[in-house]
C-alpha cells in the first residue's frame, strides 16, 4: 500500500496521523507542487483532484480520509481509534463528523477564500474557475470560533474529545486546529482553557510530528 499525501493539508494529515497511531509502515507520496497545486500526474490518475488517496497493492484506490481510516481500522483493529463498542463508535463518529463539518468546513471556507494561491479555486476538486467570495472569510473565522467553543465544552475535564481514549475525533480536531493556526492565523481563544490544554497534550504525541514524505512512485 501507499498513501498519496499533500504535506501540510489537513485532510491527508488525518490519514497520516491515523497510520502512525496504528504503527503501520505505509509509504507516503507527496503529490503537491509549487503554487499550492497537485501534480499533473496525480490529477491525470483519476483521483478526483483530491487527497488523500490510499492505493492498495492491486492498484485499487480509496479516497476520503475517513473511508481510508475505516478500511485500515478493519484490517488493523489495535489500537482502536474508532470506538470499542456500539455506543462508543457512535460517539466517536458523531464528534469526528462535527470536527469535520464544523472545523474543516470552516477553515476550508476561510483559507480558500482568502489565500492568493486559491484565486479562481473556490471549491476543491473542480477544474472550472470558481471565484473566491470575500464575504466568506469573516464567516469562516466566526465558524472557527464556534468550533473552539463547542469542543472546549465537550472536552471539559476529559483527556480527549470523547473521553479517556485518543480517537479519530481527536485526529480531525487536531488537524483543523493546526491548519487554522498556521495557515489562517487563527488563535485559540483564551477562554477555551480546556481546548488549549487538550491541544498542547495531543500535539506532543509522536504521530502529530511532521512526516518524511517521498516523491518516489
Amino acid at each position: 500500500m501507499k498513501l498519496y499525501d499533500w504535506n501540510g493539508a489537513p485532510n491527508p494529515r488525518r490519514a497520516v496521523i491515523f497510520i502512525k497511531e496504528k504503527g503501520l509502515d505505509i509509504p507516503l507520496i507527496d503529490v503537491g507542487v509549487k503554487g499550492a497545486l497537485l501534480s499533473d500526474d496525480y490529477l491525470a490518475s483519476g483521483a478526483q483532484g483530491l487527497v488523500p488517496t490510499l492505493e492498495l497493492d492491486d492498484g485499487t484506490r480509496i479516497g476520503e480520509a475517513m473511508a481510508i481510516c475505516r478500511y485500515l481500522e478493519s484490517l488493523y483493529p489495535e489500537p482502536p481509534l474508532m470506538g470499542i463498542d456500539a455506543l462508543d463508535r457512535a460517539r466517536v463518529d458523531m464528534w469526528e463528523r462535527r470536527a469535520d463539518m464544523e472545523g474543516i468546513g470552516a477553515v476550508g471556507e476561510l483559507f480558500r477564500n482568502s489565500h492568493p494561491a486559491f484565486a479562481g479555486r473556490g471549491l476543491p476538486g473542480r477544474t472550472e474557475r470558481i471565484e473566491q467570495i470575500p464575504e466568506l472569510i469573516a464567516r469562516g473565522r466566526a465558524r472557527m470560533g464556534w468550533f473552539f467553543d463547542k469542543f472546549d465544552a465537550q472536552i471539559g475535564n476529559n483527556e480527549f474529545v470523547t473521553g479517556e481514549r485518543f480517537t479519530v475525533a481527536d485526529i480531525t480536531a487536531l488537524c483543523v486546529t493546526d491548519f487554522a493556526l498556521s495557515a489562517c492565523k487563527v488563535e485559540i481563544p483564551e477562554a477555551c482553557g480546556n481546548f488549549r490544554r487538550w491541544h498542547q497534550e495531543v500535539s506532543a504525541r509522536a504521530s502529530a510530528k511532521p512526516s518524511n514524505n517521498t516523491n518516489e512512485r
